[in-house]
């Protein structure tokens, strides 16, 4: 009889062991899959981000040739289906620090809006990957 008792000691110990090794496995494996999701989404943002000043280069030269015009709407087309939207810093936007960079301010004043948009600021799926540089105004 004591041995039976001691082989049903014995089972029950290895089952919870081998229980607690498959939740070990399991965490293990989802953190590694979180791992690999955090490494493959650095990797664009870091893509995207080196790929800002080319945008910047062709905003200029749509400003600068009226026939890039089609042009410039189909790379705004593709832009959004690639996660990647513009901040709105058109004159007259309120100003956000955590949007806007503020390199000068003119006036008195309690509000602050924008007066004009010197390099424009990019969200990267939904998240500020470079904020716009802006100037700002301050009115009453």
């Amino acid at each position: 009889m004591k041995k039976e008792v001691k082989n049903e000691e014995i089972v029950a110990e290895l089952t919870a062991d081998l229980q607690r090794t498959r939740a070990d496995f399991e965490n293990f494996r989802k953190q590694v899959e979180i791992q690999k999701e955090n490494e493959k989404n650095a990797v664009k943002m870091a893509t995207v981000y080196k790929f800002l000043p080319l945008l910047d280069d062709l905003e200029r030269a749509f400003l600068s040739y009226e026939e890039l015009k089609p042009l410039s709407k189909s790379l705004d087309k593709t832009l959004v289906e690639l996660g990647l939207t513009r901040i709105d810093s058109s004159q007259g936007v309120e100003f956000n620090p955590d949007l806007h960079e503020a390199v000068m301010v003119e006036g008195e004043g309690e509000k602050e809006v924008v007066s004009e948009t010197l390099r424009p600021g990019y969200y990267y799926e939904k998240e500020v990957i470079r904020p716009a540089m802006v100037k700002v105004k301050r009115t009453s």
